[in-house]
Order: C-alpha cells, then sequence, then structure tokens
C-alpha cells in the first residue's frame, strides 16, 4: 500500500492512504540504518510504501520503502553537526516567517535559509508578518529588507495573521500545492495558519519576555490539508539554520545576484573575496549588491557557526552604507 506521511513524532509516522484513511506506522529497523546520515529517514511528505499488521493495539502499518523525493529541505542536526534533518519533503513552496523583532529574524538567517531553498530547487517567499505592531522605524527596516530581497527576484508579502491582513494574497499563492512554513520559533507561524484555516486551531504561546524569544509549540512537523486545495507543512522554529553538503564554490551560484554577474568575473573559479576584476565586488562597491548579503556570503565560505546573529542591524548598515 501507498501512502504521505503527515506527521512524524520520530519513533511514529502518521501516514495518509490513498483512500483517505490514516494509519499509524513505524519504521523496521533495516529501513533506520540505511540512512545513516539523516537522524530520520522518514520525513513529512515523503510517499512510502507500507503494509498492515495486525497488533495488539489494532492495525498498524510498517514503512518498507520511501520513495524517491522531488526535493526536501535540511538543517544541520542539533546534537550530532555532521548528520542532517531532513525538515520536510516533495514541497512545491517555502514561506519563511520574518519578523521584525519579538523576536528578530537576521538577515543572515534569511540568507542561510534561501541558500537553502536554492540548492534544493525550491520556490521561497519571505513573508513579513507582525506588520500591525510596527512603529516607524521598523517600518524602515522592514521595508528596506522588502526592497533588498524583492530586487533579487524573492517574492516578499507583509501580513498581520493577528488583524488578518494580507492572507489573501497568501491563500492565492497556497492553492493547489504543497507549503512549507518555517521561521524562528515566536515569528507566528501557527497563529498565521489558525488565521488562514481556523478549524486546525493550532496551540500557540506568548514570546517570552525576558529572552525575546518564541516558546517552542509545534514539537515535530507535520501537514494538513486545507478547505482551499492546499496543503500546508508547519514545522518547529527554529534557531540557527546550519548548511551541508555545500562545496565551496557552489556557495555563490546559490545567491541569484551573484549567479548572475559570474560569467564577467575575470577567473571561472572566482570565489568574490581577494581576486581581481570580480564582477561580484565591483557591483558592491556600487550598491548594486546588498552588503548584507556579501556578509552572509562571507560568513558561510568561511563556515561560521550557524548560530551567528546580526543583532545590532541599523549599526552596521549604517557603517557599511547600506
Amino acid at each position: 500500500m501507498t501512502g504521505t506521511v503527515y506527521k512524524s513524532t520520530g519513533s511514529w509516522y502518521s501516514v495518509k492512504a490513498e483512500d483517505g484513511t490514516f494509519i499509524d506506522c513505524r519504521i523496521k529497523g533495516k529501513l533506520r540504518m540505511s540512512d545513516i546520515r539523516s537522524t530520520n529517514p522518514v520525513a513529512v511528505g515523503d510517499l512510502v510504501d507500507y503494509e498492515i499488521e495486525d497488533t495488539p493495539d489494532g492495525l498498524r502499518g510498517v514503512i518498507k520503502e520511501i520513495h524517491d523525493r522531488e526535493n526536501y529541505i535540511v538543517r544541520k542536526s542539533v546534537n550530532l553537526s555532521k548528520q542532517l534533518h531532513i525538515i520536510a519533503a516533495n514541497i512545491d513552496q517555502v514561506f519563511l516567517i520574518v519578523t521584525i523583532n519579538n523576536p528578530t529574524t537576521t538577515t543572515s538567517f534569511i540568507d542561510r535559509f534561501l541558500v537553502t531553498a536554492e540548492a534544493y530547487d525550491i520556490k521561497a517567499v519571505l513573508v513579513f508578518n507582525k506588520i500591525d505592531t510596527f512603529d516607524e522605524a521598523m517600518l524602515d527596516e522592514q521595508l528596506f529588507l522588502q526592497h533588498t530581497y524583492s530586487q533579487i527576484g524573492y517574492e516578499c508579502l507583509r501580513v498581520s495573521a493577528i488583524q488578518n491582513n494580507g492572507l489573501d494574497k497568501l491563500k492565492e499563492m497556497m492553492v493547489g500545492k504543497t507549503s512549507m512554513f518555517s521561521g524562528h520559533s515566536g515569528v507566528g507561524k501557527s497563529t498565521l495558519v489558525n488565521a488562514i484555516e481556523p478549524t486546525l486551531d493550532l496551540k500557540t504561546k506568548e514570546i517570552s519576555m525576558q529572552h525575546q524569544q518564541g516558546q517552542h509549540t509545534t514539537t515535530f512537523a507535520e501537514m494538513f490539508d486545507l478547505a482551499f486545495d492546499a496543503r500546508i507543512i508547519d514545522t518547529p522554529g527554529i534557531r540557527g539554520f546550519g548548511l551541508i553538503d555545500m562545496e565551496i564554490h557552489e556557495i555563490g551560484d546559490y545567491f541569484p545576484e551573484f549567479f548572475a554577474l559570474k560569467n564577467d568575473c575575470k577567473f571561472n573559479n572566482c570565489l568574490h573575496k581577494d581576486e581581481p576584476h570580480c564582477a561580484v565586488k565591483a557591483a558592491l562597491e556600487e550598491d548594486r549588491i546588498a552588503w548584507s548579503r556579501y556578509r552572509s556570503y562571507l560568513q558561510l565560505l568561511e563556515g561560521d557557526d550557524e548560530n551567528y546573529r546580526n543583532d545590532n542591524f541599523d549599526e552596521e548598515r549604517a557603517q557599511n552604507k547600506l
């Protein structure tokens, strides 16, 4: 039998069968060992083959095989840096929920996420949430970020989950597709999902005032069918986003504005760092490339830790002529 994984708890998986029913499944040991680099061999969104077993607790499934994935998005395992964690698979698009503060989503985090989406060929959209809370300075910063990323080619939305502003466009983009929502804890993912589909009633919590970080209300990734012919994958909040399995000469290719200039560099293997006659550095000096993007690129190039924070964005922007 074939079905789609809708929820993973690490040991059990909720699989939707072709007839629309759900069954709890586990994986056999050999399958678990076959993917030694991944902390979770089966991910939400996976298409799997399974068999039914009659157990003392009722009918249960055993996953026998995972179909080839169209794509997937990963991050480094929190505790096992050499292993990857597959966040979700077979995604049409990912919405990165961004907040200016409460909590702050840094440009470093945004860029790492976008690079990963580019590497795995997944369309990424930036969703600026909590616009109802903006003062003038926050509005200026949000519009600046929106300009930066829209100039590169990323679609940006401005929404308020609390006031239901901007949700029509978001829902329109989701029709007929499987979309993943991601971002830091506390950016309002679950509140946004509830605003889109109130019947889901996902749990939400307030921001921790002491640390200005969200509380982890989504423990495991889970996919939901929505009433308007869409599927959404809600994911746990993530603090940092480390890249994996990426060669140093590949990184620049996943910055679209860098890739567009690559052929104009003097050297084919230009890293856009110390080489002469570099088209990317020339564009940087002419303010055709954002300094925040170039800083993110250098951090990735140098293998900086995923938990880097650019909390003083306004000061750095002024110092670097952003």
